[in-house]
């Protein structure tokens, strides 16, 4: 799979990796670019994260969180950056407490693949497959654009293959 056909992140200049099912930054100018736009902290903590400095990103998170606390986005956003530190049991606790919370079907879709990426990263590929299926379905019935769905979709393949695999 070329670049050109890795599933797009969610921010102008990143990519998902279709083998690692993490954000990269693959378009440096545009980012950059977005980010300048941007004011939104939660941007440009995903784009650290999207670049490998997670030090940075869980700073600029917790910095982020003290200001607006109540933020769905940044607490997922948290979980990302405990998941990129390898603190995969915190991670899925703070993603499973806030499924119940979530009353927005697409947000819902977007914390169930974020949980399927704490699964995948820590090799559990049922479960990430289940939480990717999830994500899918949940893409899919709300309508979800393409974009969406097809991360869903090559997160979904990724983790079978490698389940199946063993």
């Amino acid at each position: 799979m070329g670049l050109k056909d890795w599933p797009f992140a969610g921010f102008p200049g990143t990519a998902v990796n279709p083998h690692t099912l993490l954000p990269e930054v693959v378009d440096e100018e545009q980012c950059a670019a977005a980010l300048e736009e941007s004011g939104d902290a939660a941007d440009h903590v995903f784009v650290l994260l999207a670049r490998g400095l997670h030090a940075e990103a869980a700073e600029m998170a917790a910095d982020a969180r003290l200001l607006d606390p109540e933020s769905l986005r940044l607490q997922v956003l948290d979980a990302e950056v405990l998941r990129a530190g390898g603190q995969f049991d915190r991670a899925e606790h703070v993603l499973k407490a806030l499924l119940p919370t979530v009353g927005d079907p697409s947000m819902g879709a977007w914390i169930n693949q974020q949980l399927g990426k704490v699964f995948f990263c820590n090799g559990n590929y049922p479960a990430a497959a289940r939480s990717f299926s999830a994500a899918l379905d949940q893409r899919v019935a709300a309508g979800a654009d393409a974009a969406a769905i097809y991360s869903s979709t090559v997160s979904l393949k990724r983790a079978l293959d490698l389940e199946e695999r063993g």
